[in-house]
Formats: C-alpha cells, sequence, structure tokens
C-alpha cells in the first residue's frame, strides 16, 4: 500500500509540472487550462495509453502460428502466474528488450522486440516475459503507460514553451500573467528534467519487485540474471529508437548511459538486480533452482518494502 500511495503521489507530481508550466505559459487562466489537459490526458491515458505506446513501436500482433516459441512461453508462465493469457506482440528492432501494457491483467500486451527473440535462449526468454508479467501481476503497467504519455505531454508541452521564449510569443509582464522570457527558459529546461526524474522514482522500485516476482514465477532466478547481463551488453552495441518519455517501460534501460546518465535512469543498475536476485539460489530434490534462503528473505523485503 506504502508504494501504491507513493506511486500515486509521483503521478500528481506529473500533473503538478504541466499545471506549472501552463502558469508560466498563460498565468493563472493558463494554468486552469493546464489543469482540464492533465485530468483529460490521465482520461485518456487510461483507455488508450497502451495503444499509442504500441504504435510508436509500430508493434505488430501475433499469434501462435507466427511467434511459437514465444506464445509456449507466455502461455506456460502466465498459468504458473494465475493470470490471463495476454496479447502478444513483436517490435520491429534488432535491439532485445521487452514492455508490458494495458490498463489492467484482462487488457494486457506483452510486447518483445526481434532481437529479444534472437538473442536470448529460452531460460533467459523465460525470466524476461516473467519479468513482464511480473508488472502485469503487480499492476504496473497502467502506471507505467500513464506517466508515459503525462511525461510526453510535459516534454511537447516544454519544448512549445522554449519556441515561445525564443521568439517572445509570451511577453508575461505582470506576476499574474504568466512568466515572462526567463520564465519561459528555465521551464522549459526544468520541466523535462523534473519529468524524467519523476518517472524514475516511479520505476526504480516497481524493477526490484517485477524481477523478484520473476524469479518466483519462473523457479530460476538465473535465467533473468543471465538476460540482464545480455540486455545491457547489446544495449550498448546495439542502439534501440527508443524515447526517455517510454524508456521506463522497458525491461532494462534502452538508452545508455554513464555517470550523470544513471541519476536520470529509469532503471536500477543491472549490477545491483543481477546481485538481487542471485542473492542465494537453491537447488530442490527434484533439481528445480529457486531462491535460496538468502534470496528468499531479501525478495520477501522488497516486497514488504513496496506493497
Amino acid at each position: 500500500m506504502g508504494n501504491q500511495i507513493r506511486t500515486t503521489i509521483l503521478l500528481a507530481v506529473l500533473t503538478v509540472i504541466i499545471m506549472a508550466i501552463g502558469r508560466v505559459l498563460g498565468g493563472t487562466g493558463g494554468m486552469v487550462i493546464a489543469l482540464l489537459f492533465a485530468g483529460a490526458m490521465n482520461f485518456f491515458s487510461y483507455w488508450y495509453s497502451d495503444k499509442i505506446v504500441l504504435k510508436k513501436y509500430k508493434a505488430r500482433e501475433v499469434d501462435k502460428s507466427q511467434a511459437p516459441e514465444l506464445y509456449d512461453v507466455v502461455a506456460e508462465l502466465t498459468g504458473r502466474a494465475g493470470l490471463p493469457m495476454p496479447r502478444l506482440c513483436v517490435i520491429p528492432q534488432q535491439a532485445p528488450n521487452a514492455f508490458a501494457t494495458g490498463r489492467n491483467p484482462d487488457h494486457a500486451v506483452v510486447a518483445v522486440t526481434e532481437g529479444l527473440l534472437r538473442y536470448m535462449n529460452r531460460q533467459e526468454l523465460s525470466g524476461v516475459i516473467a519479468h513482464e508479467l511480473g508488472h502485469v501481476k503487480n499492476r504496473d503497467i497502467l502506471i507505467g503507460s500513464i506517466a508515459a504519455t503525462l511525461a510526453g505531454a510535459i516534454m511537447l508541452i516544454a519544448n512549445f514553451a522554449r519556441w515561445a521564449a525564443i521568439f517572445g510569443g509570451f511577453s508575461g509582464d505582470d506576476g499574474d500573467e504568466g512568466g515572462g522570457f526567463l520564465g519561459l527558459l528555465a521551464m522549459s529546461i526544468v520541466a523535462p528534467i523534473a519529468a524524467v526524474l519523476v518517472q524514475a522514482a516511479i520505476s526504480r522500485s516497481r524493477e526490484y519487485l517485477a524481477d523478484s516476482t520473476s524469479a518466483n514465477i519462473t523457479g530460476n532466478p538465473e535465467g533473468l540474471a543471465s538476460a540482464l547481463e545480455k540486455l545491457d551488453a547489446y544495449t550498448k552495441q546495439i542502439p534501440i529508437q527508443a524515447d526517455a518519455s517510454t524508456a521506463h517501460m522497458f525491461t532494462a534501460n534502452p538508452v545508455s548511459g554513464r555517470s550523470m546518465m544513471q541519476l536520470f535512469s529509469t532503471h536500477p543498475p543491472i549490477a545491483d538486480r543481477v546481485s538481487r536476485l542471485l542473492g542465494g539460489i537453491r537447488t530442490t530434490d527434484t533439481g528445480r533452482k529457486e531462491p535460496g534462503k538468502d534470496g528468499i528473505a531479501q525478495a520477501e523485503r522488497i516486497w514488504d518494502q513496496l506493497r
């Protein structure tokens, strides 16, 4: 429950950022318009954000005849997780990655890149798919989609504000009628950065929870750990066409970066995620690998902190 409250607060912060941009652009009237716009965006996001994201990445829906291995893996894992079968989509990009979207488990979509199907073995593919099903099971998918839509709107409006400042479209001399040139320029720079930081705050804790859920669904933390290491390596070699507003939705950050870029990363470091996954592994009498005592305790601590 604590994590749900924090997430609600962070989504509210994204709404406030939109209102702040409206205030700078048009004073009190602009703020009211921005509030109405944010409300409309939230309503629109609930019903259509999944379609927007899938269209952005040119994802095509596939069935069992078109992607038999993917279908079989997802069907097996949804059975274990007690989830309905989601729609499946393939993204025409060679960089391996995946994301889940939709407003609830009954309307979920799992999208994978062509590269994920090409470069992952079945154990690794299962780990990634189980991670995305973890987002579905933990009801992260709607939050991620709404955050992507709101952040995209912020970046679009901020870009408009920057051009307005450059060309003097809004003078705003009165304190209640906008922020003037400097206010517009500052907001056009600060707002997108703030939006990315809020997305990172929403996403990071939920990635750990989805990793833990993946290990519990598959009973094999090593599969996702190996996949994450591959994803990290391939991201540096094969660029993926992804933008900042949707980066948080992917299994691994699709934009590689070092040093200061880590501050804006929507995902925890891969090394930390792998370390948590492999915090302890034991093999049962039947040969099935499961999180060991330390790993289970760590997963339970994460779950208690995040729910």
